[in-house]
């Protein structure tokens, strides 16, 4: 037999057991709650950049502002 896992549910924190319809929610109401979160962006998964072109872009996004000043500077 194993163990009965219980947790907090991530919107309400009621005690929810393994065996929940809604695992690990209590409901159907906090989990929508929980994916409208998701999807207005008030959740992010924050991780570094790894893509190589995606960090070549950033750092010539990153220059230009320098670009520009330097620019207005010399007129």
């Amino acid at each position: 037999m194993s163990p009965n896992i219980v947790l907090r549910c991530p919107t309400c924190r009621t005690l929810v057991t393994k065996d929940d319809e809604y695992f690990p929610f209590c409901s159907d109401r906090c989990r929508l709650i929980d994916l409208g979160k998701w999807a207005s962006g008030e959740y992010r998964i924050s991780s570094p950049i790894l893509d190589p072109e995606v960090l070549e872009g950033l750092s010539e996004e990153q220059r230009r502002p320098n670009d520009d000043d330097e620019d207005s500077g010399a007129h």
